[in-house]
């Protein structure tokens, strides 16, 4: 109760509905480590060969899919609770890995809740009170602090910390989330998180269907067997995410509940794989996220308004016929998704990397970045150059990992492919065109012919840095320096 006495003067403030606000049911589905291209629907050749993923394109045709949703963090937890809170990890101060929001930050459901929105949390750990398992001195001080425990819990009226849903039968997965709909009384609208596991590693050998030397491959993979392998199990995992979503939502629509409902799909980071999570290249923050509400969205739509995850906590608030809480940064996308030509978008958004906890990741997980990307550009600013690149969930004697490595030692790696794994120092800003190379294959920092659009973007990095109370050097600070070098 320790939160609720504290914020519940905020939250009435922000409370704008009327009884004549039809306000629908809202269900927020993430899978876990799920870049923008794994899906037919996102063009994915590999996904539309195989038939690998027919129920999240068949949702896409239901809705509004977008191109360009971008993650405020390339790991699930400072991601995840971006999400909640609608600003970014920094902003948060939670850029630790697991690291909770304080108890005193308000999260969209608890504004849901004050408004009569039953509010459940469900499926895979949504990391909001920190890591599934902790020592115990560092529970209790969460605990003290009201970030986990008792208090925390009951700012929901369902906390599962988490299951893991590979752990579960795909075909009791419907039953899982069924159980958690029992739980909404009939007079109340709801809200439900449900996480999926799928596809985060560590994944099994299973493969049948998926041939690796069939699959095709990003041009900045080195093209190995152990490559296809390890790439071949990780789609592998992506249909079993497309089954078991195929199953809640055939839930959802036998309990009649299908029409009443805004379902947003989405990503909390990007894959599993080379250049993917844990780093701010594209498929380490650009994620799939897909929204339907029969009747208000319209079917088949397609936007490449830039997102960032901040958004949802502002839109699902004024879905809901409420206001965003003070100190959230996000932008709903409510005019967007109801199709307003003058709809406000952004021009930019940003993301960060910082330390990342894990048994799997087998190194201190130390990196710091920041980014932040446009419709056209990319730019990156990497803190600690001298850090050499590590797959994040790879470096644990991973097959894929090992025979890059194994390469690399042979000196059978592409020129491209050793600078890009193995160069150190890295570039300390790296700029893209990913209009022209959406691989990010091709650094433009440092040169002439980028240097105006290099100075804009380092400028717009500085500021939101500033508005965020970041931590870190300004990027025009350091790069001040190395000009007077």
């Amino acid at each position: 109760m320790r939160y609720l006495i504290r914020v519940i003067p905020l939250l009435l403030l922000c409370i704008t509905a009327s009884a004549a606000i039809a306000r629908p049911n809202i269900l927020l589905v993430l899978s876990d480590d799920h870049s923008l291209p794994h899906l037919g629907s996102y063009g994915c050749a590999n996904c539309q060969t195989l038939s690998l993923t027919p129920n999240l394109d068949g949702f896409a045709l239901e809705g509004m899919r977008f191109n360009r949703a971008y993650t405020a963090a390339p790991q699930c937890a400072p991601s995840r609770t971006s999400i909640f809170a609608g600003r970014s990890p920094v902003g948060l101060r939670a850029t630790r890995f697991a690291q909770p929001a304080s108890a005193d930050t308000p999260f969209f459901t608890d504004i849901l809740r004050e408004a009569g929105y039953w509010t459940g949390l469900d499926g895979r750990h949504q990391h909001l009170d920190g890591k599934k398992r902790d020592a115990d001195h560092v529970s209790e001080t969460l605990v003290r602090n009201g970030m986990r425990g008792e208090d925390f819990d009951s700012r929901f009226d369902h906390f599962v910390q988490g299951i893991n849903t590979k752990g579960a039968a795909l075909d009791e997965l419907a039953t899982i989330f069924g159980a958690a709909l029992d739980k909404v009384p009939d007079s109340q609208p709801f809200f439900l998180y449900f996480g999926f596991s799928q596809p985060h590693r560590k994944w099994g050998d299973d493969h049948d269907g998926i041939d690796p030397d069939q699959l095709v491959l990003p041009p900045d993979w080195p093209d190995l067997p152990a490559v296809r392998l390890d790439y071949a199990r990780y789609l592998a995992e992506v249909r079993d995410l497309d089954t078991g979503f195929g199953a809640i939502m055939q839930e959802l629509a036998d309990r009649g509940q299908a029409e009443d409902t805004l379902v947003i799909f989405m990503g909390d980071n990007g894959e599993a794989l080379l250049r993917g999570k844990g780093t701010l290249y594209q498929r380490g923050i650009n994620v799939p996220l897909i929204v339907r509400w029969p009747g208000k969205i319209q079917p088949g739509t397609v936007s490449d308004t830039l997102i960032s995850g901040v958004d949802l906590a502002p839109t699902v608030l004024e879905v809901a016929g409420l206001s965003s809480a003070p100190g959230m940064t996000g932008q709903s996308l409510l005019p967007t998704l109801l199709g307003h030509t003058n709809a406000q978008k952004r021009t930019e958004v940003f993301s960060e990397r910082s330390w990342h906890w894990g048994p799997i990741t087998r190194t201190d997980g130390f990196d710091l970045s920041r980014s932040v990307t446009t419709d056209r550009f990319h730019f990156i600013y990497n803190a600690l150059p001298d850090r050499s690149y590590t797959p994040v969930d790879m470096a644990a004697k991973n097959v894929a990992w090992e025979a890059v490595k194994q390469a690399h030692a042979d000196g059978s790696l592409s020129r491209d492919h050793e600078r890009l794994y193995f160069s150190n120092p890295r570039p300390l800003f790296e700029l893209y065109d990913i209009n022209a190379d959406p691989f990010q294959l091709k650094n433009l920092a440092g040169q002439s012919e980028s240097d105006a659009i290099e100075t804009e973007l380092r400028n717009k990095l500085d500021q939101w840095m500033i508005n965020e109370g970041d931590y870190l050097p300004l990027p025009s600070h350091v790069w001040g320096i190395e000009q007077k070098q």
